[in-house]
């Protein structure tokens, strides 16, 4: 079937086809600069490792250099998914939330009248525009003066002025040959409810903006009231056929271009900031138009900037509509995707702080923009108590739903730990005061621990077995965990249902709720913990079998965390010299292995004297099986590496 005349270029406006190519791809983020909506990708359609696909998001086409394949994202849908066409177009348009018109008669006709519509709008544009000028309008002037807008401001935002008579563009218009019918579809002209009296123009006595689709069309004006008594200070044109206001931003089209040329997208709230915001060389800046941010705005300033920055006023609204905003977000964050929002000083909105205090006041402002979940903790927290467990746990309730909305796994899990953090820093308890805590205590070690299973032991499992001795540790004496819970929270485990069990243990810490060994229980099952301390290694360290004693807690602790560093930083240098063996020089390489290795031993003094089957390096150093092999692997690259004499 055939389509009505300008639906077709519609959907092409209102779909991004890098969302629906990036389906299908993975974006090489070297070549790829959203903010231009120019995209690089291996080919979908041959088989190659450079990224020769390249989508213009903005014109709406992609070519591959390699292959040829060019289309727009009907053709893609049709190549990728082998869809018919009107399948593929249906398919789209869900997807922007349009209605696949018949071709009928009457979808003709109100295509044909869109168009009629844009050349209505523009002539009023010029209208507006000749009566700032006029006699009539010096109070509007007068206004415009004083609010900092110069002649290159008016021309700029192309800003006019509605004249305070009941049909004066109605007349206007009509010398024109315009029908009232088509002024009242665009939006310029109604009649009275009642049905009585004569139609009346929607704009008098206002000083006009014109608003603009991303593609430049007029589409509806915005009116700021000059009289004081005005039912509305702010008033836009109703929806019509070519606005609609939950799918429109003020100054749409010149943002993505100043946001493709990596300025900052800031979304404010009104005309006045934006022309305020674009003045002081802010250029990315938007508006919603008398709603609050939609679904819609949200995938448009997507479309335009990964992170676009919301500068709110610093009032109690500005506060409320940054959480409607937040609410409305969690459902559709995914990787790559975020906002920041920048709250203003109380009472001040961009126009203002611009003009009190210059650019760089504004500057600062954004540049102090705080991430969206630091709101989403200020909104569930602020002006609450939570000094019961109960209260603590309606909270984590709370924010565990609100993070299940993303349906985004990967940010899910990021969101879930930065709130847990969040809480760990707001609800831990107050450390106890003690004596220093050593950092590197040297206890003897019990002759039961000698030919342990750590003696033999690959490195993977000495470290799993280290981690069952701390957390042994912290659930036999949990006063210990007061001085290494920060550590601990920075660490993952990797020994079987080890991290589980860490997790459980710094949330008990965190709320301080009942038992730490119930808590414990409760959240790994009694097998899980039986087998933790049924672990020969375990079961014979002195912190385990004296629950209770402090010192010896601290003590293991400081020797077993300790060891598990030095083996972490001596890993990190064996992968560093694997995976880049020319970019280390050789003598280099060696000091840094040698450094390591003895970061390792200077921690292991304390079980230097059980002696294992395995060798001990020049300085000192006790290698496992795996470090054993690996260390001579390297030496053999670094001796071979070495330039030659003479």
């Amino acid at each position: 079937m055939s389509l009505p005349p300008g639906f077709l270029e519609e959907l092409r406006t209102r779909t991004s086809l890098s969302g629906v190519v990036g389906r299908k791809v993975i974006w090489d983020p070297r070549k790829s600069n959203p903010g231009r909506g120019d995209m690089w990708a291996p080919c979908p359609f041959h088989e190659e490792k450079t990224a020769s696909f390249h989508v213009d998001d903005r014109k709406g086409f992609y070519y591959c250099f390699g292959c040829q394949a060019k289309g727009d994202a009907i053709s893609f849908l049709r190549e990728t998914e082998n869809m018919e066409f009107m399948e593929a177009v249906r398919a789209l348009a869900s997807d922007a939330g349009m209605t696949v018109p018949e071709n009928s008669p009457q979808e003709r006709e109100r295509a044909e009248r869109r168009n009629t519509l844009t050349d209505v709008m523009e002539e009023a544009v010029r209208f507006f525009r000749r009566q700032l000028s006029g006699g009539g309008a010096a109070a509007a002037r007068a206004y415009l003066e004083r609010r900092g807008l110069d002649p290159a401001a008016l021309e700029s935002f192309e800003i006019g002025f509605a004249p305070n008579g009941r049909q004066v563009l109605q007349q206007h218009l009509a010398g024109k040959g315009i029908s009232f019918d088509q002024m009242a579809a665009a939006g310029l002209a109604r009649s009275p409810q009642d049905g009585r009296g004569s139609p009346y123009d929607v704009f008098r006595d206002r000083i006009i903006f014109p608003i603009r689709d991303p593609r430049g069309r007029c589409i509806a004006f915005g009116g700021r009231a000059m009289a004081a008594d005005a039912q509305a200070k702010y008033l836009n044109s109703p929806d019509t056929d070519l606005f609609d206001k939950s799918r429109t931003l003020y100054n749409h089209g010149p943002a993505r271009t100043a946001s493709g040329k990596d300025h900052p997208l800031v979304v404010a709230e009104g005309y006045m900031d934006v022309i305020a915001l674009c003045r002081a060389g802010f250029e990315g800046a938007v508006a919603p138009l008398g709603t609050a941010v939609t679904e819609h705005h949200l995938q448009m300033l997507w479309r335009m900037s990964p992170e676009p920055i919301l500068a709110l006023d610093g009032d109690t609204a500005g506060v409320r509509a940054a959480m409607r905003v937040i609410d409305r977000a969690l459902p559709l964050l995914e990787a790559g995707r975020g906002l920041r929002f920048c709250l203003l000083p109380q009472g001040k909105d961009p126009d203002d702080l611009i003009r009190a205090q210059g650019r760089d006041a504004m500057q600062t402002a954004l540049d102090s923009a705080r991430p969206m979940i630091d709101l989403l903790w200020r909104r569930e927290t602020e002006g609450k108590s939570f000094d019961s467990p109960d209260r603590r746990a309606t909270l984590d309730a709370r924010l565990q739903q609100l993070v299940g909305q993303i349906p985004d796994k990967t940010v899910q899990h990021h969101y879930r730990t930065a709130l847990r953090d969040l809480q760990w820093q707001a609800f831990r308890p107050p450390r106890k005061t003690r004596a220093a805590f050593k950092a590197d205590p040297k206890p003897v070690p019990s002759s039961s621990t000698r030919n342990s299973l750590l003696a033999g032991s690959d490195g993977r499992t000495e470290i799993a077995l280290r981690e069952a001795v701390i957390l042994a540790t912290v659930i036999s004496t949990p006063e210990a965990l007061d001085e290494v819970a920060d550590t601990l929270a920075e660490m993952s485990f990797t020994g079987p249902d080890h991290q589980r069990i860490l997790d459980a243990v710094l949330m008990w810490h965190m709320r301080q709720e009942n038992d730490l060994r119930a808590q414990v229980l409760g959240a790994v099952g009694p097998q899980c913990l039986e087998k933790l301390f049924t672990q020969g290694h375990v079961a014979v360290a002195p912190a385990v079998r004296a629950p209770g004693n402090l010192e010896i807690a601290e003590m293991c602790l400081s020797e077993e965390l300790t060891k598990l560093q030095s083996r972490a930083g001596l890993a990190h240098e064996m992968r560093e010299a694997v995976e880049s063996p020319q970019a280390i020089p050789a003598d280099r390489l060696a000091w840094r292995l040698a450094k390591a290795s003895e970061a390792r031993n200077q921690a292991d003094r304390s079980t230097l004297d059980d002696r294992t089957e395995y060798d001990t390096g020049a300085n000192g150093a006790k290698l496992n099986r795996d470090e054993k092999e690996a260390f001579g692997k390297l030496l053999d690259r670094i001796s071979f590496s070495k330039p030659k004499r003479g």
